[in-house]
């Protein structure tokens, strides 16, 4: 059972093929492909959609590759499985998600057909007026706990950035300067298991896409852990 108007995150592997055909398709209808795959899953049965074949994972020799924009291999290229990003409610299975697309494709080019009774058309208004009311009680009244989370997120965020350290105008470009950077005190010798060690906490708080992300100390941090690393070795 999914939660109106919570969302989350969907990697959705696939062939490259089946990918860009998606992409299309959202793309002739104005969408995008999470909006696909929602109304496929609003008006066809569960158990329709469960029983559809699965166009299944991408085959090995079916491989895309990007270059990575963080970390210790920024840079570098990596070669990974073709994938859709899609963002929908909690509860639906990968599979479930890449059937519901490939129907989408298939009703598009009409080698599906679906029946629609009165029955189901009503269900679906109801389910959609429903959904719409919930959103818009959410939004004239924020649950208490969502009130909450925001104040505990301000407070962290805050927080980070009293205890963070403040981005060096010139970059980091001595060992003293890498070492303020990766909170070591200025007379440390850490090893590179610790080096590594702290990096990834550090990582984990000031990259861009973490709620308390910044871009000019992730850099930074990069910065820091290239030359601590050089010194090291």
């Amino acid at each position: 059972m999914t939660t109106p108007g919570v969302k989350q995150s969907y990697t959705i592997p696939c062939s490259s093929v089946f990918r860009d055909a998606v992409q299309a398709l959202a793309e002739r209808r104005g969408v995008n492909a999470a909006d696909l795959a929602r109304s496929v899953m609003l008006i066809v049965p569960e158990k329709a959609i469960d029983e559809y074949d699965d166009p299944g994972d991408p085959p090995k020799s079916d491989r895309e590759t990007i270059v990575l924009k963080s970390g210790p291999a920024e840079g570098r290229p990596w070669r990974r499985k073709p994938r859709l990003q899609l963002r929908l409610p909690p509860g639906f299975s990968i599979i479930m998600v890449r059937k519901a697309l490939k129907m989408a494709l298939d009703f598009d080019t009409g080698d599906v057909k679906m029946r629609v009774e009165k029955s189901d058309i009503l269900a679906a208004e109801s389910a959609a007026l429903a959904e719409a009311r919930a959103l818009k009680k959410r939004q004239a009244e924020p649950p208490v706990e969502l009130l909450q989370s925001r104040e505990e997120l301000e407070r962290l965020r805050q927080i980070v950035d009293n205890l963070a350290f403040d981005p060096l105008d010139r970059g980091v470009t001595t060992f003293n300067e890498a070492l303020h950077v990766m909170g070591f005190a200025p007379s440390a010798r850490p090893d590179l298991r610790e080096i590594r060690t702290k990096y990834r906490v550090l990582a984990a708080i000031h990259h861009p896409d973490s709620n308390y992300g910044s871009h000019q100390r992730m850099t930074q941090l990069n910065a820091a852990m290239d030359l601590l690393r050089r010194h090291i070795t």
